[in-house]
């Protein structure tokens, strides 16, 4: 299974096309996807380990892998690089 966390501030209509993005892939790969809203603890205390400047900061499997947002190709090589 992939663990796929989006940290993310409320209303984030770009953050909200990237979860579209990932519920697709969800079909093709074993994902979960797990929302972490930016203003919480948690949620200060990854953009704080990892730096994440613009949203979604995107974890995958705990590990950063981008922030800003991520295409559909770049998930699916990250992906199949898992496998």
């Amino acid at each position: 299974m992939i663990k796929v966390t989006l940290i993310r501030p409320n209303g984030c209509q770009h953050c909200v096309a990237v979860k579209e993005v990932l519920e697709k892939l969800k079909s093709e790969y074993d994902l979960t996807v797990e929302d972490i809203d930016m203003a919480t603890e948690e949620g200060q205390a990854l953009v704080q380990k990892y730096g994440i400047l613009s949203s979604p900061g995107i974890l995958i499997n705990d590990e950063f892998f981008a922030m800003g947002g991520a295409t559909e190709e770049q998930f699916r090589e990250k992906f199949e690089s898992l496998k």
